[in-house]
């Protein structure tokens, strides 16, 4: 593959890329840890976008990987899977935010799994989130904030616990250098935050065959 364009994004920081049907994008844990929230649209309609929910209910898993696909609200594939170091990538969450970072200790989120989640990493608790993060990389585009879709949280590691039904962000177990890649199977926008919840750097690679 031809490496078109690559974007390093530090710790809390964003970006979008139009990727054309059949170009990849990879993105990559520098250090391990990391978390990356990813969303998409049809870059010729932007209204249709992903969907959490279509993409977990149509390949009946809650947890995707290499083979797998993002489907969009009107059940159309959007990207596929392709590589995957990691393995486990979050579909539950949405976009942490200055709301959360407000409100997370003995407040109203009880996301953070209590003891086992260092939030903000080593750049302390910040005072945005990855909704925050994600508007200002798409800004110029005509999506307003609301229409921003809930999520593919990439490196996310959650504590799920199917007789309480409990779910918690833990800290993120990734290692440096793992990867996920995408294959577009529409034009698509994408964007990604590099999550301040954990405060690490992503990098962000657009390759054609």
């Amino acid at each position: 593959m031809h490496l078109i364009k690559e974007d390093k994004l530090p710790g809390r920081g964003g970006g979008a890329w139009t990727v054309k049907k059949g170009q990849y994008l990879k993105i990559i844990d520098v250090t391990g840890g990391a978390i990356g929230d990813f969303v998409c649209f049809n870059a010729d309609k932007l209204s249709e976008r992903f969907s959490q929910a279509r993409t977990k209910a149509n390949q009946g898993k809650i947890l995707i990987s290499s083979g797998d696909k993002l489907y969009s609200r009107d059940n159309n594939v959007m990207m596929e899977i392709v590589e995957d170091s990691y393995g486990t990538h979050d579909l539950q969450y949405g976009m942490c935010s200055a709301w959360v970072f407000r409100n997370f200790q003995d407040k109203d989120y009880h996301g953070f799994k209590p003891g086992q989640m260092d939030v903000g990493g080593p750049m302390g608790v910040p005072p945005f989130g990855c909704y925050e993060v994600i508007q200002k990389a798409l800004t110029g585009m005509p999506i307003a904030p609301e229409d921003i879709p809930d999520p593919l949280n990439l490196f996310q590691t959650m504590d799920l616990d199917a007789k309480t039904g409990s779910i918690a962000i833990v800290n993120g177990r990734s290692k440096p250098g793992d990867y996920v890649t995408f294959r577009a199977e529409m034009d698509v926008l994408c964007a990604l935050s590099a999550c301040p919840s954990m405060g690490r750097p992503l990098t962000a690679q657009l390759y054609e065959s």
